[in-house]
């Protein structure tokens, strides 16, 4: 039997269930067949197709986007669905429970998900401690980003201490680190993008990456997760800050705060960010706008609305190198990881 249709077997029964409730139920049972060897039995993965960005090597182009896996406790049973890279995260310095349920929220008609989580997660020693025990990390078996943000309960004009605290600690196991300041469901959060505060926030961080580099005897890159709600201008302040501060490469986008393509539908109007299809030209605008003002000095990694082959493409065609999923797999399953990788491929 397909993966595909294992998976519209099993996508009724997910959906019969809340969306949180559906996330913890699959994240597990996903570990378990992976222990008993039973993922890979079940997925046809992709044909490897090498990519070099930021100086490493991606088996694939197609990515996993943090979120899936806050904790970095599913690793090994998420890479054996056929990633070119696994991005876990968002981690704190302090474990944080998150917004108060319900909080994640799926609208169908739109394939969409609006979700207000909050960076709930177990703190940055704990998501360490799993990365360390993961046969993904401890077998070199392929490029694993970290990615980090602040505590909820940490003042905004603190935000860097937060992040250069979790940067120290996951620098050792990380290929890249990437640094998210982009989640609207932070408060004040977003307003790390303008343009003092990215400039303070940049340079303290790169002075800590290459100090930490010298001490590791290791460089590990860092990205910067932008959001899709900005304006030409406000993409050109990053894209400047980006080159300014040498930061290794940009994803684009988080999520989107604008309910236009969600006006009307039940739980259209919930808060949080919205991902899924209504995201993806938000984000293809945003990562041309960064390519027309970054050309080839750095990479952009594609995030956003990408629920099938050809949406994979359009990211790489508005200028993006490597592309991320994670709402399209609860809609289409996880044979969108090879149909992303098959269209990108030559």
């Amino acid at each position: 039997m397909s993966d595909k249709f294992l998976y519209s077997l099993a996508r009724p029964i997910l959906f019969s269930m809340d969306a949180e409730s559906a996330h913890h139920f699959t994240l597990p049972a996903l570990k378990r067949l992976s222990a008993l060897g039973l993922t890979r039995a079940m997925v046809r993965r992709p044909k490897d197709d090498p990519r070099t960005v930021m100086g490493l090597t991606f088996r694939n182009p197609v990515g996993l986007a943090a979120g899936l896996d806050k904790d970095g406790a599913f690793i090994d049973a998420l890479a054996d669905l056929g990633f070119g890279s696994i991005e876990v995260g968002t981690v704190t310095p302090r474990a944080q429970p998150g917004n108060p349920k319900p909080r994640m929220f799926r609208l169908p008609a739109a394939h969409g998900i609006i979700n207000r989580m909050g960076f709930n997660n177990g703190g940055v020693d704990a998501f360490v401690a799993n990365v360390q025990s993961s046969r993904f990390y401890q077998n070199r078996e392929g490029v694993l980003g970290l990615n980090i943000g602040k505590n909820a309960d940490t003042p905004i004009e603190r935000a860097v201490d937060d992040y250069l605290h979790c940067l120290g600690k996951v620098y050792p196991y990380a290929s890249y680190v990437t640094v998210n300041i982009s989640s609207p469901n932070t408060k004040n959060l977003r307003q790390l993008q303008g343009a003092s505060e990215l400039d303070g926030l940049l340079s303290q961080l790169k002075e800590a990456q290459l100090r930490l580099a010298d001490q590791h005897k290791r460089y590990v890159p860092m990205t910067l997760k932008i959001a899709p709600d900005m304006d030409g201008d406000q993409v050109k302040n990053i894209a400047d800050a980006l080159l300014r501060h040498k930061i290794d490469g940009v994803i684009a986008t988080n999520t989107t705060l604008s309910r236009t393509a969600v006006e009307g539908m039940q739980h259209g109007a919930e808060a949080g960010g919205l991902s899924g299809a209504p995201v993806f030209e938000l984000s293809n605008n945003v990562i041309r706008l960064l390519k027309a003002e970054l050309g080839d000095a750095l990479p952009i990694i594609g995030v956003g609305g990408i629920m099938q082959g050809k949406g994979a493409k359009a990211k790489l065609e508005a200028g993006a190198q490597l592309v991320q999923l994670y709402s399209g797999l609860i809609y289409a399953g996880p044979a969108l990881v090879r149909d992303c990788a098959d269209a990108l491929r030559g």
